[in-house]
């Protein structure tokens, strides 16, 4: 029943056919801790003394600053608190993911991942910071039937962190956007990932389930990558993410 409920929700163009497939954003690379990747290259110049590559170009250089004094909740607690105080904002490493929200089967998805990949970025001494739209009851609900580590996870109701980063929004990105229908390609993925699923989970405010997400990775305040979702499911590539995390150096 939760499969065809995560069907129901997810984007359903006219045909697939003229869409190429890709690989799934949830498969895990064999040799992406090695820096002779082809696809790890551009990102270790990322972090570091090199020009900003094109996939920063969209984000302020100086976003961290500008989004330290954001304020989400945590999804445990309940409490408020700002970007500033989930990671060391000096050399401490974290991975921010903004799913769309938690009402949405693909961040079931991308959030199953996440937490399978966790030991390798808790190994490498990178925080993982998971955000989503929502309240933290609805974050709680995630948290709990997925299951998702609480501790790292977060709400932001008012969708604060979102336009501060300027990531997508609107009926378009959410359903028409070409980039959405890459979810067919890993359909099996997510029907593992929601088979839990519930439909409460999705914010009392229904133009919430318009926003994108993102995936963010900082060294403090430094922006390491950055990468705003086409559309719904367009996750960043996680070769993509540990090749940055994996080849800077965390002090």
């Amino acid at each position: 029943m939760a499969a065809l409920s995560a069907r129901a929700l997810l984007p359903q163009p006219s045909s697939l056919s003229i869409f190429p497939p890709s690989r799934p954003f949830n498969q895990r690379p064999q040799t992406i801790l090695t820096k002779s990747t082809k696809r790890s290259r551009p990102f270790i110049a990322a972090a570091s003394s090199s020009p900003p590559l094109p996939s920063l170009s969209g984000f302020n250089q100086s976003i961290g600053d500008i989004l330290a004094d954001v304020s989400i909740f945590s999804a445990s607690t309940g409490e408020p608190i700002a970007f500033k105080n989930l990671w060391d904002q000096n050399e401490g490493m974290a991975v921010v993911a903004l799913l769309r929200h938690f009402g949405c089967p693909c961040c079931w998805e991308l959030a199953s991942t996440l937490k399978e990949i966790k030991p390798t970025f808790d190994s490498a001494g990178v925080k993982l910071i998971a955000v989503g739209v929502g309240t933290p009851d609805k974050a709680r609900i995630l948290a709990k039937r997925l299951p998702f580590p609480s501790d790292c996870l977060y709400a932001d109701p008012e969708r604060k962190a979102y336009d501060v980063l300027g990531l997508y929004y609107g009926l378009g990105r959410t359903f028409f956007n070409p980039a959405s229908a890459k979810v067919f390609s890993r359909f099996e993925s997510l029907q593992r990932a929601v088979k839990n699923y519930t439909i409460s989970a999705t914010p009392d405010d229904r133009s919430s389930v318009l926003q994108q997400g993102g995936m963010l990775v900082f060294k403090g305040k430094k922006l390491l990558y950055a990468r705003k979702d086409e559309g719904t499911g367009d996750h960043a590539p996680l070769d993509d993410i540990l090749a940055v995390c994996c080849n800077t150096p965390v002090t």
